[in-house]
């Protein structure tokens, strides 16, 4: 069950902030992001309710953990999520996909509820031309909205 908050928290987080989450940093509806690779890292990332039923469920299993056990959400490395998420891929027998086109996919799916400067600073995307590369609408889907 962590691992599917773990893969549903990377709709707007990226795998080292992920790691690096602490209980401390989880409040109701936002988790602060305090570890990153950017200077727009330091930021507030909205949870949906999905991710915050899944926190709740998570701290109830951890709340019998020692406070320096469970100071971390989900005590996993970077390396670790890498091969959770190709042993995932693996069973699902999928070939060729990677944890950057499951960010894509939910950024794609999140732009279609978000407000574009939003969404930017909820994937802690300086710029929106960062924002380019994970965007991967179709046309047709565009045209559709129309």
């Amino acid at each position: 069950m962590g691992h599917a908050l773990l893969f549903s928290l990377e709709t707007a987080m990226r795998a080292g902030e992920v790691c690096a989450l602490q209980w401390a940093d989880v409040a109701p509806t936002v988790v602060t992001v305090r570890a990153g690779k950017t200077r727009a890292a330091a930021r507030r990332v909205p949870l949906s309710p999905y991710a915050r039923a899944l926190l709740e469920v998570l701290r109830s299993a951890r709340s019998e953990l020692s406070a320096q056990d469970s100071a971390s959400v989900f005590a996993l490395s970077t390396s670790q999520v890498d091969a959770l998420f190709r042993k995932a891929r693996a069973r699902c027998g999928i070939e060729d996909l990677h944890w950057h086109d499951a960010r894509a996919t939910a950024i794609t799916r999140l732009a279609r509820r978000l407000d574009i400067l939003d969404l930017a600073r909820m994937i802690g995307h300086a710029n929106l031309g960062e924002l380019r590369t994970y965007y991967r609408e179709r046309a047709e889907d565009i045209a559709a909205r129309l």
